[in-house]
């Protein structure tokens, strides 16, 4: 299932700067090396059928191996050297919030999100389907027996 994404027009960093994309990603994979990381690969895609674009960044952290992709959003207006440099921004400042997180909790729990697994998929990638069969249960309120109050997220019961 797609997530369906929002204008680039609609979002943050929009022709907030003239920075080239290829200058946000080397600024990004500055930051992983800065970290004591190392850049594996880097691209960017298109799918031209479906108008579809993404930079992708694989890096290596304490042995863990990564990979985000971040897509570049649809313009309204077919500005497409505006979205791309407004992805690369996002992408960059993304990094660079979790490599701060990544100082206090380490590489593994700030970029859990985009941990490689064995069979290739992300850690959110293998997630989402687990979750989606599981979330229901997750949010069900447990039954409730005449007697038992629910005070402050506690439950407090009679006896």
């Amino acid at each position: 299932m797609m997530r369906e994404l929002p204008y680039g027009e609609d979002v943050n960093y929009w022709q907030t700067s003239r920075t080239s994309p290829d200058i946000w990603m080397e600024k990004t994979k500055k930051l992983i090396l800065d970290l004591g990381g190392q850049v594996l690969m880097e691209g960017f895609g298109s799918e031209p059928t479906i108008g579809r674009s993404a930079f992708m960044l694989a890096f290596e952290i304490e042995g863990d191996n990564f990979k985000v992709i971040w897509p570049v959003l649809p313009s309204k207006t077919g500005k497409e050297l505006s979205a791309r440099r407004q992805a690369a921004t996002m992408l960059y400042h993304d990094t660079k919030a979790k490599v701060l997180t990544a100082v206090i909790v380490g590489a593994r729990a700030a970029f859990f999100s985009y941990l490689m697994l064995p069979d290739g998929r992300t850690a959110v990638e293998a997630s989402i389907p687990e979750l989606q069969k599981d979330i229901p249960s997750l949010f069900s309120a447990p039954q409730l027996d005449s007697g038992t109050d629910v005070v402050e997220g506690e439950y407090l019961i009679d006896t």
